[in-house]
């Protein structure tokens, strides 16, 4: 079987067939499950046929939100906040009494996605390594003027790696708000991945780390 949750930047696989993905793809085996992340612009080089997916760039066979609370639920508290931060969208859900009580989805700011970071990254040529947390942030009510925010900041002298942390723990901000101010979230998503993101997060709650798999994992019928 092939799961695939195909996002803009990355897609996540999770397959128990053989070898068919090839060996360059950095590869992490559980069981009788193998793991990748993948650039979702090499997905289509492969010709994969996925028997279960979910994302913007496939032909989904579930709906995100619906793969998201079948993944979490299997490991998730009774009653938690799960938020999940892709390239283009964030997304979260609520379990009350191990039963699904509220969402909510947001694919139209770019404030509060991963696309923005990872440009910037590129611009000024910082590593996500080199960020840290900064207890200071930017409003970030839209992404644009939130680069705007940045552009301004370095302009006065500011390292552009300092800038951007601003701005990172604006949209851990904008997230928890977003989430609706809980004081746990368990993270789910690329966001992961990103120490200064996670720490900013944390300044306002408790985080539980996830990883990137958890939509790959809810399409799994077990």
């Amino acid at each position: 079987m092939i799961y695939l949750d195909a996002g803009t930047t990355y897609s996540k696989i999770i397959t128990t067939k053989g070898d068919t993905i090839p060996n360059e793809y950095p590869l992490l085996s559980k069981d009788t499950k193998k793991y990748y992340i993948i650039p979702s612009a090499k997905i289509k080089t492969f010709n994969l046929e996925p028997d279960f997916s979910c994302g913007h760039m496939s032909n989904s066979s579930e709906n995100e939100i619906i793969a998201l609370a079948k993944g979490c639920k299997k490991i998730v508290d009774a009653d938690s906040v799960i938020l999940d931060l892709g390239s283009r969208d964030a997304k979260w859900i609520r379990f009350k009494n191990s039963k699904f009580h509220d969402m909510d989805w947001n694919t139209s700011c770019a404030s509060s996605t991963g696309a923005t970071v990872e440009m910037l990254l590129k611009f000024y040529n910082v590593s996500r390594d080199d960020l840290t947390y900064n207890p200071e942030k930017f409003a970030v009510t839209c992404g644009i003027f939130g680069l705007e925010k940045i552009m301004d900041d370095i302009s006065n002298g500011e390292e552009p790696k300092v800038a951007i942390a601003k701005f990172i723990h604006g949209i851990a901000y904008n997230s928890w708000a977003f989430a609706k101010k809980p004081s746990k979230i368990y993270l789910s998503g690329g966001f992961c991945d990103n120490k200064c993101f996670v720490d900013s997060l944390a300044s306002y709650c408790e985080v539980v780390k996830l990883g990137r798999f958890i939509l790959c994992e809810g399409l799994i019928n077990e």
